[in-house]
Parts: C-alpha cells; structure tokens; sequence
C-alpha cells in the first residue's frame, strides 16, 4: 500500500523556520521525482519544489527560493522540505508528492500556519 506521510507543520511566527518530512512507503522511493505542493485558503494547490535525485537539480518557485531547501534521503524513504524565513504568504496546507512516469501519489498534507 502506497503511503506518503507529512508531518512537521504548525503554528509559527514570521522569520521562524520549521522542517517538513514526508515518510513514503509501497513503493521505489528511489526512482521517483519528488515535489512538495502546497494550497493557500482559497486557493489552487501550486508547486513549490521538487528534485529527482538525491544532490542533483533542485526546482524551486521564485517565492521560496533562497529560503526553501528540499532534499531527500533515499536510504530512508523520506523527503524534507526546510524551510527559513517564514512569511504569512506561506501558510497554506504542504503536500508531499511523488512521481514516475504515469504514476502519482500524494500525500494527506501538513498544515504551516505563519502569524504573529
């Protein structure tokens, strides 16, 4: 059964930082391109980042780059996605998702609220 599991969300302030991770299973993690999307309150699901290997490319939206990194550590089945400098444009739900060929699995999503 394929499985992909957020997890790291919360409530933080303007200029915090907070990790997310994505635990996968059912499948071979390793031959997957990776992405993190995620959904503003009223919004459209866009994507943020993505990366296919672990050290290779890395993709990023114009609006986290330089403040978001994603990584990957295939040994363990999990993707990260770190994030610095949180601004309340950020809130939104955080999906993980992976993806080969025709095949696409998302995750439930990890809510990252940023207020003050």
């Amino acid at each position: 059964q394929v499985q992909l599991v957020e997890s790291g969300g919360g409530l933080v302030q303007p200029g915090d930082s907070l990790r997310l991770s994505c635990n996968a299973s059912g499948f071979t993690f390793s031959r997957f391109t990776m992405r993190w999307y995620r959904q503003a309150p009223g919004k459209e699901r866009r994507f943020v980042a993505g990366m296919l290997l672990p050290g290779g490319r890395r993709d990023y939206v114009a609006s986290v780059k330089g403040r978001f990194t994603i990584s990957r550590d295939n040994a363990k089945n999990i993707l990260f996605l770190q994030m610095n400098n949180l601004k309340p444009e950020d809130t939104a739900v955080y999906y993980c998702n992976a993806i080969y060929g025709s095949l696409a699995y998302w995750g439930k999503g990890t809510l990252v609220t940023v207020s003050s």
